[in-house]
């Protein structure tokens, strides 16, 4: 699987798994599930660039991140963290411009 495919499937799954959350229809280990295997199946492709090739791909990495960083449950306790979240999501969904802070770098091996 090419790179940028891999990035368009997780984005669609990551913009299920966030939004529903986010909407409390599912719970937020299930969103931390999804990083952690995410990052595992990434390790497989073996990426040593880590310059993203695209800014839905900078977003799925701030994403990525974040929620890694601060973890899903933060979603449902942080204001502030979920309308910087669905930022991104409007984003990817084509409502939204690119958000302003985002910092998403390829993580390599």
């Amino acid at each position: 699987m090419i790179i940028e495919q891999f990035i368009d499937q997780k984005i669609l799954q990551m913009n299920s798994y966030v939004s529903a959350v986010i909407a409390q229809e599912l719970h937020y280990t299930e969103l931390d599930g999804f990083i952690s295997d995410t990052m595992s199946e990434w390790t497989l492709l073996r990426v040593v660039d880590e310059t993203p090739h695209s800014a839905k791909e900078r977003v799925f990495w701030h994403l990525m991140h974040e929620v890694s960083l601060h973890g899903a449950q933060a979603l449902s306790q942080d204001l502030f963290f979920k309308s910087e979240m669905s930022t991104c999501l409007d984003f990817f969904n084509g409502s939204g411009s690119y958000p302003i802070d985002c910092i998403g770098w390829r993580p390599i091996a």
